[in-house]
């Protein structure tokens, strides 16, 4: 049996986030993060931006990018440690079923004004 093994990755501005004005913002929010992760977050906007370029980089290593799979079909959630914990729901675990993936690492970094995200997939 061969090895199938995808990744993603992305950047974002952190100002994209903080720049969201107050009327427009919980309807982003409530639109891409569920509670748990606006929670985890806690309005830090580099803690969010973090979890948008994971979603991100989890959604292209799909293959599919966000459209096909919603936003909060993807949940980045964290570990005791700290580190990202990635939970897929809906047609993001669909999918991933589908293409034979079944062990993920992702990784999410941010300065104050960037913050990246890596996901690999595998069998």
């Amino acid at each position: 049996m061969s090895t199938t093994l995808r990744s993603g990755i992305d950047l974002i501005d952190v100002e994209r986030i903080t720049r969201l004005k107050p009327s427009i913002r919980e309807r982003f929010l409530a639109r891409v993060f569920t509670q748990a992760e606006q929670q985890l977050c806690a309005g830090r906007d580099e803690r969010l931006a973090g979890r948008f370029a994971c979603k991100e980089a989890v959604a292209k290593a799909l293959g599919t990018g966000i459209g096909t799979v919603r936003w909060r079909d993807i949940e980045i959630l964290a570990e005791e440690n700290g580190s990202p914990r990635l939970i897929l729901h809906g047609e993001a675990q669909r999918t991933a079923d589908e293409l034979g993936l079944t062990v993920w690492s992702v990784s999410i970094s941010h300065i104050k004004t960037m913050a990246v995200a890596m996901a690999v997939a595998g069998n």
